[in-house]
């Protein structure tokens, strides 16, 4: 699409150069100004290029405005497709399609995960309804993006799971990114006594055996997060 547009604009600006430069030669040229103006034919003639040009530079602007529409259909179908709606993050297919990257090779070394179950969810839902159950999610997802925004993927693996790898990783750079979170997450809760957020988390970082791939290496720390190895109350 890059491409379309430059093709477009060139002809764009060759057609108006063009036009500029023969009305410059009618305009500055007296004789060829006076036989145009005398001659009938000549007159149709240059009526029918004139004619033409406009045409031409009409369906330039028409394919623009297309490819304007279409471009703004193919972001809004790519958030459709990627992203989650309620949050704007990534949604369950892209994680798994980022997982699917990754399928049965070996574990790069600095990647590390984490899988948060958002653990006050059912106590919102309760307490303020569904639709204080999705302003839950919306912070939640607002801070795991300022938490980590940069490090790696981030994501909702559905309902109240979320998921962030981080590439790159080191011990302290986790142990750091872990507790912006709870950082972040005590912003909230003091700013929302009406609506704690608290979370349990499940990490997973060069584990060794116990981890060969990406895909393992979520799957433990899913399990560990079900047993609350990080727990935010």
């Amino acid at each position: 699409m890059k491409r379309f547009d430059i093709v477009k604009t060139i002809q764009m600006v060759l057609i108006i150069l063009i036009a500029a430069a023969a009305l410059t030669v009618i305009f500055s040229d007296g004789e060829l100004y006076a036989m145009i103006a005398a001659d009938s034919h000549v007159r149709f003639l240059c009526l029918l290029l004139w004619i033409l040009t406009g045409i031409s530079l009409a369906f330039l602007f028409y394919d623009f405005n297309s490819y304007t529409a279409l471009r703004r259909e193919n972001i809004e179908l790519d958030n459709a497709v990627w992203s989650d709606p309620l949050t704007g993050i990534a949604n369950r297919y892209s994680a798994d399609v980022y997982l699917s990257r990754h399928l049965n090779r070996p574990l790069n070394r600095e990647m590390g995960c984490l899988t948060i179950d958002l653990t006050c969810l059912g106590e919102i839902n309760a307490r303020h309804g569904h639709t204080g159950g999705d302003t839950a999610i919306r912070a939640f997802s607002d801070i795991l993006q300022r938490s980590f925004d940069g490090n790696g993927f981030i994501g909702r693996n559905g309902g109240n799971k979320f998921l962030v790898i981080i590439e790159k990783c080191t011990e302290q750079k986790l142990n750091r990114l872990i507790a912006m979170m709870e950082e972040n997450t005590d912003q909230w809760n003091q700013s929302h006594p009406d609506m704690i957020l608290r979370w349990q988390a499940g990490r997973a970082f060069q584990e060794g055996e116990e981890a060969h791939t990406l895909t393992e290496l979520v799957a433990l720390s899913d399990r560990r997060a079900h047993s609350g190895m990080i727990i935010k109350e």
